[in-house]
């Protein structure tokens, strides 16, 4: 019996041991807002402004096609022929020639609205590139195993914010981005 308590301790401690040599220091975490590098960066808000100027020519666009389209709609159902004849084959080809520019003005819409979407990622992306250096460099600094992004916590304390450091540094080392997004590759 007491050799077999004796073992029992034994293998308890044996136990024991590696899980208390396996306990982890405390981890040193860091929070970026992402959106406030993004909205506040110099190259950002350069970006930013180009990009709204770009999305105002696509509403004026949109404005311009409705107004246009809608009037010539109405012109059209106003001026349909009630008998079958030579006028009616004519009014055919005008609502014809009107779906055909309607159908056109939608695609160009649509390819206007996907080059600035194309081109509103990839001035994401390039901040995002140029800030991650910088947020591994502030974490090196800091001593910080981790670096979340403000979205991903409920709460934190405002001393583990580093969003200025990285907004200062992203200012110095990526002034300015592209806002024109390279050409996607052509299908084979």
């Amino acid at each position: 019996m007491k050799k077999l308590l004796i073992s029992l301790a034994l293998a308890s401690a044996a136990i024991v041991a590696p899980v208390q040599a396996q306990t982890l220091p405390a981890a040193v975490i860091v929070i970026v807002d992402m959106d406030r590098v993004f909205n506040n960066s110099v190259a950002g808000k350069a970006a930013q402004a180009e990009l709204k100027t770009r999305l105002e020519g696509i509403q004026a666009r949109v404005n311009s096609l409705r107004t246009s389209l809608g009037n010539e709609e109405q012109q059209l159902a106003q001026t349909r022929p009630t008998a079958a004849g030579p006028a009616a084959t004519a009014w055919e080809t005008k609502v014809k020639d009107f779906t055909t520019r309607k159908t056109q003005a939608e695609q160009e819409l649509a390819k206007r609205d996907q080059d600035f979407q194309a081109s509103r990622q990839y001035v994401l992306k390039q901040l995002n590139d140029g800030a991650q250096p910088i947020i591994t460099q502030v974490m090196k600094e800091r001593g910080a195993q981790i670096a979340l992004a403000e979205g991903a916590t409920l709460q934190h304390s405002a001393s583990l914010d580093v969003t200025n450091d990285v907004v200062a540094r992203l200012d110095k080392a990526l002034p300015r981005v592209s806002t024109t997004a390279p050409a996607a590759p052509a299908a084979q």
